[in-house]
């Protein structure tokens, strides 16, 4: 692989797979609707970071010319208030980037998929949405273009959404912090190792065609990784689980406040255990670190305040 073309480079998972495909010698394009205020990721040798238009079809062909490969970040958890977003994103542009990578001629579209998505069973919008588009980009690749998708359980990291929201939140709250879903598990996964399957799946034609679930080594509950969270920064709090009711009837109020927090979809995604039955990063001679070897040490160091000073922010802003 020469050069490949990214799409959602610049999010979270984006920036370590960059750095990861840079120290490979992979020439990264990268689009982004705000290059300008992502110019740090061009401290990576071979970064185009170039500012895109409306991923339609004809764009899309002309900024995968040349690229030996594309892989697909774009995602969302929330529809933020807007009707049929999930679809438009996980379904209608994995259509559209399958399309214009075939024009293209492009070999191989590495797709983010999610861990249990299901067109047909999925216990929520995003599962169900995750997995049609998942279906669409291995089927309507056809013979010309080979696919594979990566399906991760919640992924850990600096500068995540997980273990930082959480942390932002328990210093919110003042003594008690109600929980919903507390019986949840989860076996999160270092955004690195993601990284690492990514780059292995894109050296490895043998990889095509599969679907790779991804999930470290250790299985924990939300409250424990809460109760995790909360001993990692020194914050003494009291985690109140919810039982059903209450967690629906909060998951219907934060739904209502700027940026969604906490959505009834978010809560149906939780009824499903993010855990693996399949051992992708076996297949792929990954070794996946645990949360107390990495997560410690990005909390130590106050990232997440942050991140609570943005959503007070935002929250101000629109209220």
């Amino acid at each position: 692989m020469n050069r490949i073309c990214i799409l959602g480079g610049t999010g979270f998972v984006g920036q370590h797979l960059i750095a990861n495909l840079s120290k490979r010698g992979i020439q990264c394009r990268v689009l982004s609707r705000h290059p300008q205020r992502h110019a740090n990721l061009q401290v990576n040798p071979g970064i185009e970071l170039i500012k895109s238009e409306a991923l339609e079809s004809d764009y899309l062909t002309t900024q995968f010319e040349g690229c030996d490969a594309v892989i697909n970040l774009i995602g969302i958890l929330n529809e933020s208030g807007k009707r049929n977003r999930f679809r438009k994103i996980h379904v209608e542009l994995v259509d559209t980037i399958v399309e214009a990578a075939s024009k293209a001629g492009v070999g191989r579209l590495l797709h983010m998929s999610a861990l249990h998505a299901d067109a047909a069973r999925g216990g929520s919008e995003y599962l169900r949405s995750k997995g049609e588009g998942e279906n669409r980009a291995h089927t309507h690749g056809g013979t010309s273009l080979k696919v594979t998708s990566i399906r991760p359980s919640v992924i850990f990291g600096s500068g995540d959404s997980f273990f930082n929201r959480f942390a932002g939140l328990l210093k919110l709250s003042p003594f008690l912090f109600p929980l919903a879903c507390p019986k949840s598990r989860f076996a999160p996964v270092w955004v690195e190792d993601v990284a690492e399957a990514f780059a292995r799946c894109l050296e490895d034609d043998s990889t095509a065609d599969m679907h790779y679930d991804l999930c470290g080594p250790n299985i924990y509950t939300l409250q424990e990784l809460v109760s995790f969270t909360a001993k990692t920064t020194g914050l003494r709090r009291v985690i109140l689980p919810l039982g059903n009711g209450l967690s629906k009837m909060q998951a219907r109020l934060l739904g209502l406040l700027p940026g969604r927090p906490f959505t009834m979809d978010n809560y149906l995604s939780l009824q499903t255990d993010s855990i693996c039955e399949d051992d992708g990063f076996g297949g792929l001679g990954i070794d996946p670190q645990a949360i107390e070897s990495i997560v410690p040490r990005y909390l130590a160091q106050g990232g997440y305040r942050g991140r609570l000073d943005r959503y007070r922010r935002e929250f101000t802003t629109r209220t």
